[in-house]
């Protein structure tokens, strides 16, 4: 595996900086860069800017309105919009459920749903969990029987991100009973403006409202939205795990928030050194950019096999365990960073202008909550118990 890049790759990932440069939100980079809360309208015009230029969905093959990038291109250009202060594009549609309609989908829900997809015009989120089948998902109660032409649907989906902004959902349903339970599994497209669909916030430890409860009641969909076959949802939905894991592991991310650590630990707080003069600090940092360095070139080899035509196998969970575990290490040092200054918090600092005074170089008033909200990141894409689980199956074979 060649983990050097060639001039061709060297001089996109110039074309990309460049693009990142010129055509992100002065006001959204702002907000990216200071860990403020990002709004719908600071996601959508950053993907409609992609979209114009063809660049939404680097994933999706060309006759979808893929870029026809190679993989290693897809690796260069989350970099460079990670490094510039991009924020993440919303997985949901153009990471999750475009790659599941492509490859299982029919004919009609192509023509349908993947423009907009791509255009941004539908915003899509995601009814996996309930509020009885999180980690063991196959639990799930959510019914949808078949009458006539529509099915009806009844349940309820927890942890939904951003569902209050969202048009459509896909949902893993129970369609039968009988069986192994991942038997009676079935992948449906739901529209949110439904009759009958309800969403109900869940006001998270830093006051806000990024995830959500959704409740279906006698909710008629279409029966021609259901993608492939009645009782393959299983199928469908470990095909979309495989490459949310991938997503999850945000290497170049996490790169990113290294520079704003050491950024911090080199500035002289009012109360004495930098922290940058503490031989203890300085090897806590470097052992997170071992361990990132480590990760990085197991994503390369991910990215190598992808090269050759190969899917996301069980190498996933180990992106997914080690890349939310590296995410979570930099939040607690990020914290420790500035000590006494990350306690005091309001709200309202996740605002853009409610606070423009740093306590210090690279830092806003959101370390808290920022620390708080990514204790989640190994449990959501399916938690890190459970990735382990995989990998002792899958690859040690017990």
């Amino acid at each position: 595996m060649d983990l050097t890049f060639n001039r061709d790759e060297q001089a996109f990932r110039g074309e990309v900086r460049r693009f990142v440069a010129e055509r992100l939100p002065a006001d959204v980079k702002h907000k990216v860069e200071n860990g403020l809360r990002l709004e719908k309208d600071d996601y959508l015009r950053w993907q409609k800017a992609l979209y114009e230029k063809g660049w939404a969905a680097p994933g999706w093959p060309v006759e979808h309105g893929g870029p026809g990038w190679t993989p290693v291109q897809g690796y260069i250009f989350e970099q460079e919009c990670a490094l510039g202060d991009a924020p993440a594009v919303m997985p949901f549609g153009l990471n999750m459920v475009g790659p599941v309609i492509i490859e299982f989908g029919s004919e009609a829900q192509k023509a349908r749903f993947l423009p907009r997809i791509l255009s941004s015009e539908d915003w899509w989120c995601q009814g996996y969990s309930e509020p009885g089948a999180g980690s063991d998902l196959a639990s799930l109660k959510m019914s949808a029987v078949r009458a006539g032409d529509h099915y009806a649907v009844n349940g309820a989906k927890t942890w939904t991100t951003l569902a209050q902004y969202a048009d459509m959902i896909f949902c893993l349903v129970r369609t039968s009973a009988s069986g192994k339970k991942q038997e009676g599994i079935s992948f449906l497209l739901i529209d949110m403006k439904s009759p009958g669909v309800t969403v109900r916030p869940i006001v998270t430890f830093d006051g806000g409202q990024e995830i959500n409860e959704v409740f279906f009641e006698d909710v008629e969909v279409p029966a021609e939205n259901l993608v492939g076959e009645e009782g393959k949802g299983w199928t469908y939905a470990k095909f979309l795990l495989g490459h949310e894991r991938v997503g999850i592991a945000q290497v170049a991310r996490s790169k990113r928030q290294v520079e704003r650590l050491k950024k911090i630990a080199a500035a002289e707080f009012k109360d004495g050194r930098p922290l940058a003069d503490d031989p203890n600090f300085r090897a806590k940092i470097s052992t997170v950019e071992i361990d990132l360095l480590a990760l990085e070139h197991m994503e390369l080899r991910i990215l190598s096999d992808e090269t050759a035509g190969q899917a996301p196998g069980p190498e996933s969970s180990l992106l997914k365990i080690r890349g939310t575990e590296i995410q979570q290490e930099i939040t607690e040092l990020l914290v420790e960073a500035v000590g006494y200054y990350a306690a005091p918090y309001q709200p309202a600092f996740l605002r853009d202008g409610a606070n423009d005074e740093p306590v210090g170089p690279g830092y806003a008033p959101a370390l808290a909550p920022t620390y708080f909200n990514w204790r989640k990141a190994s449990i959501y894409g399916g938690s890190n118990e459970i990735q382990k689980n995989i990998i002792a199956k899958a690859v040690l074979g017990l």
